[in-house]
């Protein structure tokens, strides 16, 4: 395939991560942020697998976030828009405002000892405050990492012990449909349980939630303030000058081990990667609505509810409720409507859910969303089915991309900025200009083969934006992602380029399943069980078997209204597979379930369902969404096996 916009898309794309072209591609980039001082050098190779962008710039986030919009005679233009579902409270802050109340906390954290280099732990709903504390701490060269709001106390005190913060931000509480989750009980509980790091709590008091900083007042010789009396009488404070490669914040993923990596971003990289990514992936710019309809305690929250939109000028939605039920499935189009969205960003699990429930679109008949010029789905593989029924109801454009925690932005989008691509579904389209993706063997080699699945590896180096390090241990970062393709970050997901140069991101490499040696991509399985007009999401992994070593098994839920027997169900979905994959794929367990296990962010629970399956132990995520689902999701698998006579 070969079009104007694909030439000027590779033309940009080969400049980017060319040797020779680099360094000056990714400095003109960085003319979209204002400087303190001016990076000369674009890159600093220090060593093998330790790199820098910008090394000799400083700069201040906050700043590029908010003052230099203001000094540009935007200060009017709204800069935050809350809508919460679950209160009934809609907001619209003004960036002046929003710098008003940035500067004044960052006060407060200054005046209460935090400086260049202290860590704060965020522990807050999807509130404004989120948005507030993060800027303010990057106003002030602190490193935020926030904590997802409701995380186990065990869990916070693991992130306590490892940032070492002395200050934790948090609220009296979040809400969820139908109960309210309380916080302080939470935080107390896991600083008893940390190293005693921690020195004071400010709690935004929601009138809602029980809970005060007055309650706790003198406990453990802990300072607990209330963050409208401490924000009312603090100094504003002015952002400092920070270099590049400072950390701006640290997030934590799961680790291996099952101790969380805490990622480390610098402020220059991440700053430019991120105002790039705005323009010349999601076509967005100054004034427009940009919604990421996720949270801010997970990457997509950091990177497009807060910083992205912020440092281009640009709206942001921050939202407090679901895709569904709060108080149906229309909730997406009515806050599109409502505030004219550009360009919406969610899971594809969200749209999943939607489709679910209202298969036929009912809802958004009642809604105009003719402002929403592209919808980008990314944190699950978008199967090729969802893909056409978002794409055939929202006329707009729908792209899958493709990214990770540790990336901090897309490695593989159509952007739509730079050329309007074609789409195929099931594929992220082309790696973004910065990233140099190959698939590699298990032994290193690159696969030739066009439409051979193997490892997804990225050359070295990364591109701005993409993570430092991991906190405190650089043998860590190099273990986890260095050490198995010298040369080369591994992403630890496989797929495939096809004969045009599309990736098909297949699923994680341990989600390719070995079924009496034939190497099966249980991503395929999947495309083939939502073939089925009765399925609304499904999950397939490998389960132990003494003759075959592993098995396929598919984990179903249906659309809302599908009328089928189960029994039928699971002979259709057997026949789908024999008659799409072949007999290989020795495919014949199948159950069905009201819902599947996930995490708040809405990735499906692979690893647990199969220890499940397999009778092994296992811990509750601390990320899971509803726990119930693990016990229903028990009880279908005791059931199957009785019914077989195990």
């Amino acid at each position: 395939m070969t079009s104007d916009n694909t030439v000027g898309y590779h033309r940009t794309w080969q400049r980017s991560v060319d040797a020779d072209t680099r360094a000056d591609f990714w400095l003109e980039a960085a003319q979209a942020i204002d400087w303190i001082t001016p990076p000369r050098v674009a890159l600093e190779e220090r060593s093998p697998g330790t790199w820098r962008w910008f090394p000799d710039g400083e700069l201040n986030t906050s700043y590029n976030a908010l003052d230099r919009h203001v000094l540009a005679g935007r200060g009017n233009q709204t800069a935050v828009i809350y809508d919460s579902a679950m209160s009934g409270t809609r907001i619209r802050i003004s960036y002046l405002e929003l710098l008003g109340r940035v500067s004044r906390f960052a006060g407060v954290l200054r005046e209460n000892g935090v400086g260049r280099g202290d860590r704060v732990i965020v522990y807050l709903p999807m509130i404004p405050e989120a948005i507030v504390a993060m800027l303010a701490c990057a106003r002030i060269g602190a490193v935020h990492s926030v904590v997802f709001g409701g995380f186990a106390a065990s869990e916070l005190a693991v992130r306590i012990d490892d940032a070492r913060p002395t200050v934790i931000v948090t609220a009296s509480g979040g809400l969820e449909p139908g109960r309210a989750v309380e916080y302080l009980p939470l935080v107390q509980r896991a600083m008893a349980q940390s190293a005693g790091s921690v020195r004071t709590v400010i709690v935004r008091d929601r009138e809602m939630i029980p809970g005060r900083a007055a309650d706790y007042a003198g406990a453990d010789g802990v300072a607990w303030l209330d963050w409208a009396d401490e924000e009312a009488k603090a100094t504003p404070a002015d952002p400092v000058a920070l270099r590049s490669e400072d950390p701006l914040y640290i997030l934590y993923t799961s680790g291996t081990t099952g101790n969380p990596k805490g990622i480390v971003r610098d402020n220059g990289g991440h700053a430019v990667a991120l105002a790039w990514s705005m323009r010349n992936i999601y076509a967005a710019g100054v004034g427009d609505v940009f919604w990421a309809a996720s949270d801010v305690g997970w990457v997509v929250g950091h990177s497009y509810i807060v910083y992205a939109p912020l440092l281009v000028g640009a709206t942001t939605v921050i939202y407090e409720g679901k895709p569904i039920g709060t108080p149906d499935a229309g909730a997406f189009w009515r806050v599109v409507e409502d505030y004219t969205v550009k360009v919406l960003f969610t899971a594809p699990t969200a749209i999943r859910a939607i489709r679910r429930v209202d298969p036929e679109l009912r809802e958004l008949e009642k809604y105009d969303v003719s402002s929403l010029h592209g919808l980008f789905l990314a944190g699950e593989r978008l199967d090729p089915e969802t893909y056409h029924w978002a794409n055939d109801g929202l006329h707009c454009p729908v792209v899958d991309h493709w990214w990770q925690t540790e990336t901090g932005w897309a490695i593989c989008a159509n952007p739509r900025g730079i050329a309007e691509l074609e789409t195929k579904p099931g594929s992220a389209t082309f790696p973004v200009p910065g990233y140099d993706v190959v698939i590699l063997d298990s032994k290193g080699k690159p696969v030739t083969r066009v439409g051979k699945d193997g490892n997804i590896a990225i050359r070295l180096p990364l591109p701005p934006g993409n993570l430092l390090g991991i906190w405190g241990s650089e043998e860590r970062f190099a273990s986890a992602y260095l050490s198995a393709f010298p040369g080369f970050y591994a992403t630890g997901d496989s797929g495939h380029f096809d004969d045009e140069g599309y990736l098909y991101v297949m699923g994680r490499t341990d989600d390719v399943i070995n079924v009496a040696g034939h190497r099966l991509s249980t991503g395929s399985l999947e495309e083939v069980l939502t073939l089925h007009p009765a399925v609304a999401e499904c999950a397939v992994l490998g389960v132990h078997d003494p003759l075959k070593g592993q098995r396929a098994a598919g984990f179903v839920t249906l659309k809302a209204g599908a009328s089928i027997d189960h029994d039928t169900l699971a002979k259709e979905l057997i026949a789908l597979v024999r008659e799409h994959v072949g007999p290989v794929a020795a495919f014949r367990d199948v159950t069905i379930l009201e819902r599947l296990p996930k995490t708040r962010s809405g990735k499906i629970l692979r690893k647990t369902i199969r220890q499940i399956v397999d009778g092994e132990p296992y811990t509750v995520p601390p990320t899971i969404e509803d726990p119930a689902t693990l016990d229903a999701l028990t009880l279908a698998v005791h059931g199957a096996r009785n019914a077989l006579g195990h």
